[in-house]
């Protein structure tokens, strides 16, 4: 049961941060409508919500899942590994003191964005990305087993970040697209199917008793309601411009 959660207004800088889509430019207008509702929505779930305000300097800066990896037992500061996103991990750290004692850090020349880590149980599964290196995956590894749990490194071949494209629902499920769908590493698992038509949607949030996942992808929500799944759709077009799905906007511990 996830009981906080940490999230950030994006500022009007955001118009101009980093992407590798070919989407457009996003409107500011209803990116701050989707955002309030991604919000509401996590209140919904049952979490207390840390709203950290807009920060112009970082234009990515709303993506705060990738400034930390987060246990109940412990917190990890992580190393952007776009150059331009270093700086937020300063805020974040904090933050985090005011809710952890126990923290770790990915130092240089480690990179490593939070977006690359899928923690299933006591399972730590870090991609390595375009922003992830070898060595900040390493680190990682270290820390989590130094702290009891199991890691296990994954070099991603289609996906920007490793829950791009696949998302842990609890009881040994996964929702799985593309590269992950016959992955070995993920063999374990009982597996929703993603199809490659509604790839975007297997960036999902589980918060609690809900799955929170991007509106539009009727054939995904089918099969959440069929597996038992309570859902919450999300207009996300805004941050989709901006490479950024729905576990992109939040630090949930």
């Amino acid at each position: 049961m996830f009981k906080n959660v940490i999230v950030k207004t994006p500022g009007k800088s955001y118009l101009n941060g980093l992407t590798t889509s070919d989407l457009g430019k996003p409107d500011y207008e209803k990116l701050l409508i989707q955002h309030k509702n991604y919000i509401e929505a996590l209140k919904k779930c049952g979490v207390t919500v840390t709203h950290l305000p807009a920060s112009e300097e970082f234009p990515d800066s709303t993506f705060v899942e990738d400034t930390a990896v987060l246990t109940p037992e412990f917190a990890v500061v992580t190393n952007p590994g776009a150059d331009s996103r270093n700086g937020e991990i300063k805020e974040i750290e904090s933050v985090l003191k005011g809710f952890y004692k126990n923290f770790h850090y990915i130092n240089s020349p480690g990179t490593l964005d939070g977006g690359d880590v899928l923690q299933a149980e006591d399972h730590f599964y870090i991609g390595i990305s375009d922003r992830t290196n070898e060595e900040g995956a390493r680190q990682l590894k270290e820390i989590v087993e130094s702290e009891g749990f199991k890691g296990t490194i994954v070099p991603l071949k289609e996906f920007f970040h490793l829950k791009t494209g696949i998302t842990y629902l609890g009881n040994n499920i996964i929702a799985a697209a593309g590269e992950f769908l016959d992955h070995p590493d993920f063999e374990e698992y009982e597996k929703l199917i993603v199809s490659s038509k509604d790839e975007y949607s297997a960036n999902c949030i589980r918060v609690n008793d809900f799955v929170i996942i991007p509106k539009g992808y009727a054939e995904t929500k089918r099969k959440m309601s069929e597996a038992g799944y309570k859902t919450i759709e999300l207009e996300m077009s805004e941050f989709q411009k901006h490479d950024g799905g729905l576990s992109c906007l939040s630090l949930r511990f």
